[in-house]
């Protein structure tokens, strides 16, 4: 693993590193984690220590000072994303950058020009679009199995502490000045990225936001529509104010012959035609991001072609800031 092809350093060693990606870095082919960095320097050793890393920094300067590393996964809040992407891309440093790629479009549409200018590889960390879960969603979508796409509804309600984060994060992604705005920005992305993925870009799109609970600071309710091409119309709701009894997860893809459902965050696709019906469970990965991680790794040897592209992320970015405005 010593002379592996792709060689990467990790900024920002924290909970989805543990478990989600780190380890993934060292079980793919060709791919070796060499360093990791947090400015808590006690934390980046401990982390270098238990995952047996061999290099650890508390400077980002530092880290990709290190002729050995080809590679950076940028895994902070949305807050650093932009200047750590921008300064792994002007050291000839590859990055796979976690979601969402940037606090805002504006802030996606400069990184984008810098990665063009640079003629740097970046792939955004839309994981969930390389499980088979949803793989086996596209295939049934380009199989026509539920005929002509007449409407997609997506509903994702918690409570104010929702059970699909991190315990323990929740201060940063309720300030809006490090995750962009509150529980929306971090789950939306997982769902919105995967409508990109089944039904390709959007022709037009609109939504807002409210806040309902006077005591939260950021919005808690969003509403947005999706028209996509062949009349493809996606409807969406966040709603993270209600019951922990009224928790719902569930997207429903409706078609001329029958319809699709799934959780985004769950396990179980349900098939719904005519004359039968169809369920397929999977079990998802040891560490989640493996599948992403390893097309990642083909893309950055040339084996393959972006799973995640910066373009796709950044029309993603003009949706989130759309249906994010408060009225």
């Amino acid at each position: 693993m010593e002379d592996a092809k792709v060689r990467w350093g990790i900024i920002g060693c924290g909970d989805v590193t543990e478990k989600k990606s780190g380890p993934a870095f060292n079980k793919v082919k060709d791919s070796r984690l060499l360093a990791v960095m947090r400015r808590d320097a006690a934390k980046a050793a401990d982390y270098a220590h238990r995952h047996q890393v061999p290099h650890w920094y508390s400077t980002v300067e530092d880290m990709l000072g290190n002729p050995a590393l080809n590679a950076i996964y940028i895994a902070t809040p949305p807050s650093s994303h932009f200047d750590y992407a921008l300064k792994a891309l002007e050291a000839g440093k590859d990055v796979y950058v976690e979601k969402p790629v940037t606090l805002n479009a504006h802030e996606a549409r400069l990184l984008l020009d810098v990665v063009r200018k640079t003629n740097g590889k970046l792939v955004v960390a839309h994981y969930r679009r390389q499980l088979p879960l949803f793989l086996k969603v596209k295939e049934l979508l380009d199989a026509g199995q539920i005929g002509i796409i007449r409407t997609v509804q997506l509903r994702l309600w918690q409570s104010r502490l929702p059970e699909l984060v991190t315990k323990g994060a929740a201060d940063w992604r309720t300030d809006p000045a490090i995750s962009g705005g509150g529980y929306f920005f971090d789950l939306a992305p997982h769902q919105l990225d995967l409508m990109l993925y089944f039904f390709g870009l959007p022709i037009s799109f609109e939504g807002f936001s409210q806040i309902q609970d006077a005591a939260s600071a950021v919005a808690d309710h969003t509403t947005g529509t999706i028209l996509f091409e062949h009349q493809v119309v996606f409807n969406g709701s966040w709603c993270f104010n209600v019951r922990q009894e009224d928790h719902v997860d569930r997207c429903e893809i409706i078609g001329s012959r029958g319809k699709i459902s799934f959780s985004i965050f769950g396990n179980l696709v349900t098939v719904q035609s005519d004359d039968e019906e169809n369920e397929f469970v999977f079990e998802h990965p040891e560490h989640i991001q493996y599948p992403m991680i390893a097309s990642t790794v083909a893309f950055f040897e040339g084996n393959g072609p972006n799973p995640a592209p910066m373009e796709e992320a950044l029309t993603l970015m003009e949706i989130i800031d759309c249906f994010a405005k408060i009225k």
